[in-house]
């Protein structure tokens, strides 16, 4: 029974390696699409954000400025 011996320094980087390396896919993964991509995410989640406020049940009001139509300030 002959136990490999084991660098402890070398482990440690290859850890470290192991751990640049997922955040360098998540990175590419998450910053390397084509702008048609993007604006295919950020349309499907505008739709998203439409139905769920279609489908609520009691409607938000809306109140752009926090003024009347004469510009007079609403309470």
């Amino acid at each position: 029974m002959s136990a490999d011996i084991l660098s402890l320094s070398k482990a440690r980087k290859a850890k470290q390696r192991a751990g640049k390396d997922k955040t360098a896919a998540e990175n590419r993964r998450r910053h390397g699409r084509t702008k048609a991509e993007r604006d295919a995410d950020k349309a499907r989640a505008d739709q998203d954000a439409r139905r769920h406020e279609a489908l609520r049940l009691t409607p938000r009001e809306t109140s752009d400025s926090g003024t009347d139509g004469d510009g007079t300030q609403t309470p």
